[in-house]
């Protein structure tokens, strides 16, 4: 069967939630299926990301969440892909590749400048697929962060 690529909805909280729990763990984090629902909940009724999923039939098997930013050198709207996640079972059937065009989509038809991502180093298989879709190492500057609190 072939996944349907949706925006999320209040309805896949819950669901969401352990795809999100499960992502977190993917990157070292404890799991923590309460929070996980908390802050996907808030994403989905503030609407302060994008939330994309692939479905097969009732069950979701990925997501991709973009947030706004802007350039003001360019003076254009920006959106940085936070997160993308697919269930292992589902990662070699093109799913990442389908939800990162639907977030292509939904950037372009809101006149976006340019999607930004990072992704881990030690993490080949997503840069590949990220290569493979058309994304750029930037190599004109160089990112930094300024850590603040943890959970």
């Amino acid at each position: 069967m072939a996944v349907v690529i949706r925006y999320g909805t209040p309805d896949d909280a819950e669901q969401l939630a352990y795809l999100v729990d499960l992502y977190r763990q993917f990157y070292g984090e404890k799991s923590n299926l309460t929070l996980s629902l908390q802050f996907i909940s808030e994403r989905l009724y503030l609407g302060d990301s994008k939330i994309m999923v692939a479905t097969d039939g009732d069950d979701l098997v990925g997501f991709i969440q973009l947030f706004p930013s802007f350039s003001t050198v360019t003076l254009q709207r920006l959106w940085i892909l936070n997160d993308l996640y697919v269930v292992e079972e589902w990662r070699s059937r093109h799913v990442g590749l389908q939800l990162l065009q639907a977030a292509k989509a939904f950037a372009l038809k809101n006149g976006a400048k340019e999607i930004f991502i990072e992704g881990a180093v030690a993490n080949t298989r997503a840069r590949r697929v990220y290569e493979i879709f058309g994304f750029i190492e930037n190599t004109e500057y160089k990112y930094f962060h300024l850590p603040l609190n943890s959970l």
